[in-house]
């Protein structure tokens, strides 16, 4: 997917620490992707005094509805694309050579490293059902100059206890470990919720966790999510209960712990100085190796870089959220 912000917020992630347990609605905004070709997604994090849960730093929604979506190949640095289908089929192409459809119960994993490039296309000319979630994961300064890499699993771990069950993506969730790489202490699982069921979670008290409603409306701690918004939880939480309606619900639950570094975050690249993020677009502009071989399929097409902005890209830095006058 892509993003592009002109004048990034500066938000402390360092020295800021972990807030205690708190119950703070993160609003969704509408972004458009990909041009004329493209979808509308909602995206809640990063957020202006929200920039990441743990080393999770970007979350688009796209559907429920039909879409038509040609979002041709557009680069990466140093992070991973989680994208998770609740509905639909979406063909996924890389640099690296992978070609993979993603249908509901399969995880694509790209970890992008020092560059790759990815186009993600609906199946079809028509507009077709579609429910996607997409995550970036941020990869800390040790790993984030590996070569890149795409995997994708079929056969993930399911924790459950009384009315629910949770699929593990990323991380690991009470005892149940996804096979997929992950570089920094954090977890990501697909809660379902029987309906009328209230789900009693354990959560690791030293991460910091969101929630997501991707499916059916819940009361989570006793503030009631919709469709659309986040609910930031802060950390030192060891259970997290979840009420579910008439029809039962589908949440997506992240934390983790922050990876404690500056993060540049501009378009499609996560850095750590503008001076980065600049070659990045330079090398993507002028078709360097770094961002492999042209993909198959799209005869050359691809998406340009946005011009950078006329001030200077610093760090997103997490602070309190704005209080309302």
């Amino acid at each position: 997917m892509s993003t592009l912000e002109r004048h990034p917020q500066e938000l402390d992630l360092l020295g800021a620490g972990l807030p205690g347990a708190v119950a703070r609605i993160v609003p969704e905004r509408v972004v458009p992707l990909g041009g004329p070709r493209g979808m509308e997604v909602t995206r809640t994090i990063p957020e202006r005094s929200l920039p990441t849960i743990g080393a999770w730093c970007f979350l688009d929604q796209a559907g429920p509805a039909p879409y038509v979506s040609h979002l041709l190949p557009h680069p990466h640095i140093g992070l991973q694309t989680v994208s998770w289908l609740i509905e639909g089929t979406i063909m996924h192409r890389d640099t690296v050579g992978s070609v993979a459809e993603i249908r509901p119960g399969q995880l694509n994993l790209m970890t992008s490293g020092r560059g790759i490039a990815h186009s993600e296309f609906t199946l079809g000319d028509e507009p077709a059902p579609l429910h996607l979630l997409q995550l970036w994961i941020a990869l800390p300064e040790e790993s984030r100059w590996q070569a890149p890499h795409f995997e994708q699993h079929s056969d993930l771990p399911v924790a459950s206890g009384d009315c629910w069950s949770a699929t593990v993506l990323m991380g690991e969730f009470d005892g149940a470990v996804s096979p997929a790489a992950t570089y920094s202490p954090l977890v990501g699982a697909e809660v379902r919720v029987e309906p009328f069921g209230q789900a009693r979670l354990p959560l690791r008290p030293d991460f910091e966790h969101g929630v997501l409603a991707a499916v059916g409306e819940v009361v989570v701690e006793g503030t009631s999510l919709g469709s659309g918004p986040l609910l930031y939880l802060g950390a030192d939480r060891e259970t997290l209960t979840i009420q579910a309606g008439a029809e039962g619900a589908v949440v997506l639950l992240l934390g983790g712990r922050p990876l404690g570094e500056d993060l540049v975050m501009w378009w499609n690249f996560v850095g750590r100085t503008h001076e980065e993020i600049a070659e990045a677009r330079e090398d993507w502009e002028a078709g360097a190796d770094r961002f492999g071989p042209p993909i198959a399929h799209h005869e050359g097409a691809r998406i340009p870089a946005p011009p950078l902005p006329t001030v200077r890209l610093t760090p997103r830095r997490r602070r309190p959220p704005e209080v309302p006058q």
